[in-house]
């Protein structure tokens, strides 16, 4: 019996020594053989690598008014694998995030099997903070940035905007996105496995800020020119329009509004590309009467007349290729180079066009900028139309000298303004604020540009068709523009573009002010629905910027 029992007892040893053994060989394995890969297994389901926001950069306009600034924001999201609220706890989030608890449960359900589900993003910080007092199990906080636009439409087609995730996706917001967004950082946590951060390890890479951007723009002249604009939409039922101001010696756009408008801050409804397009830069047009200054430029550079040199113009239309060129039911007869801007005859100016080469103004206009895109940078812009031809046809000759057969920009159109302003150079236009005026190019002789200018004058004083665009103190010179809109089937008669472009002062220009106004009621002549608008905005911005009168003897 004794000597059983002391088999039993040597057995036991054995079996004790040999699970000690494998529990010994097994630590081993695991602390030697496999030490590597299981501090890797681990490393990866409590280490995680999170992203860290960088603050993009403000926009303001050129005196640091804040045009677009970035506020921090809270996202909620979840862990679906531990999100589990009870009824009430569901419907107090819901009731928190102004969502139903339906729809919670479908973006929850949806994506079951991950480990991170954005419930609502861009929630702010208050309500954040009310959302994080919920006692429910897998539901976290994000902090983010969103972007807001202290003036909303006014200047929502240069601006922009950015979406959810606080990328630029319209006009500078988008143009310049690299150098507003910074880069994000890297940060390496410890989670749990709820997927909650209960250590910050390391930061692997600093965020690296957005810069900020300063803008040309005038905050005052640009709800100027937005206010008068919407003022005129609703006077004259119009379709759309846009107004461009630019500074004549820098290049510098110092205001550009669109209407139809849209306010960025509002994401609650989807914008559609017609609301939200900068239709200053996008839209073209055949420009009508306001393309006649170059036409008058090109006679000039010729040698071949003088801004006394006679056109007979009777008996007020002109047969063309079997086109006939009218000066609207009326006949002004014999009339000098200056009378045919003052008055806006399409007649003369056919007619004058008709003795040049057509190849040498099609020069003219392309080194005016027209079927080019500018300089701006701005997405989307549209080069407009200006078709280089083997063979010139008389018709297409005449038609162009007042602007059709050629479509157009507003923002070409001013800058084409200011090269004739700027004594014949051509200065890049610029969204951005100017430090020192570039050394322009020239397009034009000095002399010719400031003979058109002084021929522009006779358009706004009596007997000119642009008298409505006067201000009083100030010598103007523009040109008014009235043109047929184009559809599938030719031009709509009962349909027209309307626009103004002029200078101030004329005795040393400043500002060009460009208005278009499309698809009026009620009156269609860019006399009288542009020039006022165009009398509004310039005399606004002159006293904004305190650029003194030059025409108190004549408004005395």
């Amino acid at each position: 019996m004794k000597k059983k029992l002391q088999w039993r007892f040597i057995l036991l040893v054995i079996l004790l020594c040999l699970g000690l053994g494998v529990v010994v060989a097994r630590l081993i394995d695991l602390s030697v053989y496999k030490r590597l890969f299981l501090l890797k297994q681990s490393r990866a389901r409590i280490f995680r690598v999170v992203k860290i926001a960088a603050y993009r950069g403000m926009i303001t306009d050129r005196f640091g008014k804040p045009l677009a600034v970035s506020t921090p924001v809270s996202s909620v999201w979840v862990n679906p694998q531990v999100f589990s609220p009870s009824e009430t706890q569901l419907q107090q989030l819901a009731t928190i995030l102004n969502m139903s608890a339906q729809s919670i449960l479908q973006k929850v359900n949806k994506l079951k099997q991950r480990e991170f589900v954005f419930i609502k993003r861009g929630i702010p910080p208050a309500l954040g903070k009310t959302v994080k007092s919920l006692p429910i199990s897998g539901l976290y906080l994000q902090p983010e940035y969103r972007r807001y636009y202290p003036d909303g439409e006014v200047s929502a087609h240069v601006i922009g905007f950015t979406d959810i995730d606080d990328q630029g996706r319209e006009g500078l917001e988008l143009a310049y996105n690299q150098w507003l967004g910074g880069s994000s950082g890297k940060e390496e946590v410890v989670k749990d496995r709820t997927g909650q951060i209960i250590a910050d390890v390391a930061v692997l890479k600093q965020p690296k800020q957005g810069r900020d951007l300063t803008l040309s723009l005038d905050h005052r002249i640009q709800y100027l020119a937005y206010q008068s604009l919407k003022i005129a939409m609703n006077k004259y039922q119009a379709t759309s329009g846009s107004i461009v101001v630019l500074n004549v010696k820098t290049g510098e756009i110092l205001a550009m509004v669109n209407q139809p408008s849209y306010n960025p801050n509002n994401r609650s409804n989807k914008l559609v590309a017609a609301a939200y397009r900068n239709r200053a830069i996008t839209d073209i047009f055949e420009p009508g009467s306001t393309i006649k200054p170059f036409n008058i430029a090109l006679a000039l550079e010729s040698g071949q007349y003088t801004a006394q040199s006679i056109i007979d113009t009777n008996p007020g239309w002109l047969w063309v290729g079997g086109h006939k060129i009218r000066d609207d039911g009326l006949n002004y007869g014999v009339i000098n180079l200056t009378e045919v801007l003052k008055k806006s005859s399409n007649v003369g100016a056919a007619k004058i066009m008709l003795s040049l080469q057509p190849q040498q103004y099609w020069k003219l206009l392309r080194d005016l900028g027209f079927g080019q895109r500018s300089k701006s940078g701005f997405p989307g812009e549209a080069r407009g139309t200006l078709v280089e031809r083997r063979t010139w046809q008389p018709s297409v000759v005449a038609t162009l000298a007042y602007g059709y057969g050629i479509a157009v920009t507003t923002l070409q159109l001013a800058h084409a303004y200011a090269i004739l302003a700027g004594g014949g150079l051509d200065i890049p236009v610029s969204f951005l604020k100017v430090q020192e005026p570039p050394v322009g190019k020239r397009v034009l002789r000095s002399e010719v540009a400031f003979e058109v200018n002084r021929m522009m004058e006779s358009v706004v004083s009596k007997g000119g068709t642009g008298t409505r665009a006067q201000i009083k103190g100030y010598r103007v010179a523009g040109k008014t523009g009235t043109a047929y809109i184009a559809n599938g089937h030719g031009y709509d008669r009962h349909r027209y573009i309307s626009s103004f472009v002029g200078i101030a002062p004329a005795s040393d220009p400043q500002l060009v002010v460009a208005v278009v106004v499309r698809g009026p009621k009620y009156h269609h002549f860019g006399g009288v629905v542009a020039a006022p608008i165009f009398s509004k905005v310039m005399s606004g911005a002159l006293r904004l910027m305190g650029i003194p009168p030059d025409g108190l003897e004549e408004a005395e």
